[in-house]
């Protein structure tokens, strides 16, 4: 059974220290790693080629398997403003994350999930055959980061330049991981001059670690940033932003599945659905604060207020070149890092779906206008 793709086998001890929780992780996914490829009707004489035009009719008895519970939450609550009436059958998987969505996909139980920049680039790496279908990204995201690196109290932070020296919280083969990656690399430094301790990004790991003084330095956002700071501001933790693309979030799945005409026309249907989705929510704050951050998710009204007034504008684009480049220069830089074969990201990129996606949210802008 191969070792953890994305850990270098040659990192000097000390450099990185390992918990007991992340070789547990590790276990599983190596595991996941060895089991059977997924399943679909999208190989044979019947296949689509990747180069063909997407079918537009969806055969009667299509099912797709979806783990998108956030696209899920906004169908419910837009009702008839958004045309979730689909015509085909749609599986909804309550499955979300790069580790969860990226096993339903090996156990073949996912046709398509939704996931942060990583995920397909280390689903590549470790032997999956993926395509990313859709992406949205942030058009603030300069003014609307996902993640901002926040200090363990008492630790002084003015800029990317301070880390050298300090121990990082870091979560390899996440979203996580990556952007502590891209900060040392726009800061000039390298792995020699940290530490990076790895440790699963699930829950409030990093912020406890913080707190506890096991971590200098942590890529925090959205509560967990906001109850860090309000928690141990007064003890002197602060945060710093990075000015870097975090943004990118994608809609992908196995290959198997866009091969499959009946299910590439499902696809194509969903896409559509899901960019007008993206839109609604951006359109309408207050029902999302109340019927999905507060209802939902459970979160207090102080919390549901901070992710509001941080919420993204989606970027939708038809034409996903620079979105490709940006993701070749993730896929360099890891390979690099991690000791990873790079690739090239326009082959993980299903092109076919850009003006689909970004058709139907110009159709939904449009729409909201009149």
């Amino acid at each position: 059974m191969p070792a953890h793709p994305l850990t270098r086998p040659s990192a000097p001890p000390g450099r990185r220290r390992t918990t007991s929780a992340v070789l547990a992780l590790v276990a599983i996914l190596a595991t996941g790693a060895c089991g059977a490829a997924t399943a679909t009707g999208g190989t044979g004489a019947d296949a689509l080629a990747p180069d063909a035009e997407l079918p537009a009719e969806v055969p009667v008895g299509t099912v797709l398997r979806v783990g998108d519970p956030t696209t899920q939450k906004a169908f419910e609550l837009a009702g008839d403003e958004l045309d979730s009436d689909f015509s085909f059958e749609v599986e909804w998987a309550n499955v979300s994350g790069g580790p969860a969505t990226t096993e339903a996909f090996r156990a073949g139980s996912l046709d398509v999930g939704a996931v942060a920049e990583i995920p397909p680039i280390h689903a590549t790496w470790t032997g999956l055959d993926v395509q990313v279908y859709a992406s949205v990204y942030r058009e603030n995201w300069e003014d609307a980061p996902i993640y901002e690196f926040a200090g363990a109290p008492g630790v002084e932070l003015d800029g990317l330049e301070d880390f050298r020296g300090h121990r990082i919280a870091f979560s390899p083969g996440q979203a996580q991981g990556a952007i502590v990656l891209k900060a040392l690399q726009e800061a000039g430094l390298t792995q020699d001059d940290v530490e990076l301790v790895e440790l699963p990004s699930t829950g409030d790991v990093y912020s406890t670690a913080l707190a506890a003084g096991e971590v200098d330095v942590a890529p925090l956002g959205g509560t967990q940033l906001f109850r860090y700071l309000a928690a141990y501001g007064g003890d002197g933790a602060t945060s710093v932003e990075h000015h870097l693309r975090d943004d990118a979030s994608h809609l992908y799945g196995p290959t198997d599945v866009v091969r499959d005409p009946a299910k590439a026309a499902a696809l194509r249907e969903y896409v559509a659905a899901w960019a007008a989705a993206k839109v609604w929510v951006h359109e309408h704050p207050e029902e999302w604060k109340q019927g999905y951050y507060v209802e939902d998710q459970g979160l207090s009204e102080e919390d549901a207020q901070y992710l509001v007034d941080h919420a993204p504008v989606p970027d939708l684009p038809s034409d996903l070149t620079e979105g490709v480049a940006r993701t070749q220069a993730t896929i360099d830089l890891l390979a690099s890092e991690l000791g990873q074969e790079p690739f090239d990201a326009a082959n993980l990129f299903d092109e076919r779906f850009g003006p689909v996606a970004g058709e139907a949210a110009a159709a939904a802008r449009d729409g909201g206008e009149q």
